[in-house]
């Protein structure tokens, strides 16, 4: 039987790890709470109840845009597929200009920024924020679910890469 963590370095690092091989779905998720809109890539993304239908997600931190949505009462959660790589990697870095004339996107009548991918899309009105360690776990209600005419292959994070579900990589950064 493996031994327990001795310390919290060591267990961070282990849980990092373990989470590495793991591999998560990939979303964007946008808002705007007045002062423009804002979105951030996420792999935390995750289903919690059908009926109704409700989201979860962690926010990390609590700076820049992710800052914006952790207070946001709507938001978008953009499911991504292997076609929209692009896009993940701009919300991704904290130094790419988002929402620029070169990114399609439009708004809903509600006033959330609606990114035009390959993907599903999901409006939702935030339910609760919870401290959760160093990390903010947000859930939200599901109101409206904007279908793709035909969504593409899933697009996930794994082994610090954007893979497409056929296992294959995608390519890398120029």
């Amino acid at each position: 039987m493996p031994a327990a963590c001795p310390d919290s370095g060591q267990a961070a690092a282990n849980f990092k790890a373990a989470f590495g091989g793991h591999p998560a779905g990939v979303s964007i998720i946008t808002a705007d709470i007045g002062t423009g809109p804002v979105g951030i890539t996420a792999s935390s993304v995750a289903s919690v109840s059908a009926e109704p239908p409700i989201l979860a997600f962690s926010l990390a931190s609590q700076k820049g845009s992710a800052a914006a949505i952790a207070v946001a009462d709507s938001l978008v959660v953009h499911l991504l597929t292997a076609s929209d790589v692009g896009l993940a990697r701009a919300f991704a870095s904290p130094t790419t200009e988002r929402f620029t004339g070169a990114m399609v996107w439009t708004r809903l009548d509600t006033g959330e920024p609606l990114l035009m991918h390959a993907g599903f899309a999901l409006r939702c009105k935030v339910l609760s924020r919870t401290a959760a360690g160093s990390s903010l776990l947000v859930a939200a209600a599901v109101v409206e679910v904007i279908a793709p005419e035909s969504p593409g292959e899933p697009l996930v994070y794994h082994q610090r890469g954007y893979h497409g579900l056929g296992g294959q990589g995608l390519p890398t950064e120029s």
